[in-house]
């Protein structure tokens, strides 16, 4: 079965301007065509065919692995298609594309939702910790040496989530009113809070995240991101992190998704 196919104009809306990736002058002697459209923003585009066609459904308890491949540019537009690969009992899987004509195949995503309820965490390995007056530079040492990161807060009132929905360009109708959802591209955006909140960055590039739903947020809900380092590891020179993230929401602190967020956090110089 065809996902309805989803087309979008990109905006490069950088959530944090340190990150110089994003400036197209900055990226192009990188080596990229120009400056980064976020990650985020791109899951957020693959997110659109899902909940057009699971709805509440996929946002209450289903999972999803992206990863980027090629960046996208701000003004391209993006094609996101997709289909449903499997169905049985216990869930039914989806994988999607996104696709621009300059770059051909820039991120995939395969997506799940179960028919049972999600396992829960244990929210006890993950406590709640002050995020840091004075940010160190982020070194391999000291993200090895955190036992647990700052735990950034944001409350997604009306007023957010008109922000962030007019960034993604998002309208679907589940998003909105007094008991709309969280969109889901949000929590890898507070994701990247739980980087950029602990450490000094210089130029660094999201690129891959697992995450599983487990309950849905709403509109008007305090959510707060915590986590640790889960692995620190290199490749050609480039200088990757992978963080272990639940965000939780309301009074309660009720978990409502469960975020492996991996990105390159050194890039080496420019040849």
């Amino acid at each position: 079965m065809r996902l309805p196919e989803y087309r979008v104009k990109a905006r490069n809306t950088p959530e944090n301007s340190e990150n110089q990736i994003h400036d197209d002058v900055v990226a192009r002697r990188y080596g990229f065509r120009g400056g980064l459209v976020p990650g985020m923003i791109v899951y957020a585009y693959l997110t659109h065919p899902l909940v057009a066609a699971f709805g509440a459904a996929w946002l209450e308890r289903g999972t999803a692995a992206v990863r980027f491949v090629e960046p996208v540019l701000d003004g391209e537009e993006v094609t996101v298609t997709g289909a449903v690969v499997g169905h049985d009992a216990r869930r039914v899987t989806a994988t999607l594309v996104a696709s621009t004509a300059a770059a051909g195949e820039c991120a995939t995503l395969t997506a799940t939702v179960p028919a049972g309820s999600p396992v829960p965490v244990n929210l006890a390995l993950y406590p709640a910790a002050p995020v840091p007056a004075e940010r160190p530079a982020a070194t391999r040492a000291h993200l090895d040496g955190l036992a647990a990161l700052g735990t950034p807060v944001a409350t997604y009132d009306d007023a957010r989530a008109g922000e962030y929905l007019e960034k993604v360009g998002d309208a679907l109708g589940l998003y909105r009113g007094a008991r709309g959802f969280v969109h889901p591209g949000f929590f890898l955006d507070q994701a990247n809070r739980a980087l950029d909140r602990n450490v000094t960055l210089g130029l660094w590039i999201h690129v891959g995240s697992a995450v599983r739903h487990l309950g849905g947020a709403r509109v008007g809900e305090t959510l707060a991101t915590r986590g640790r380092v889960r692995s620190l590891f290199e490749k050609k020179g480039r200088e990757f992190v992978e963080l272990d993230l639940v965000i939780v929401a309301g009074d309660r602190r009720r978990p409502v998704a469960h975020v492996q967020h991996t990105a390159i956090y050194h890039l080496p110089p420019p040849a």
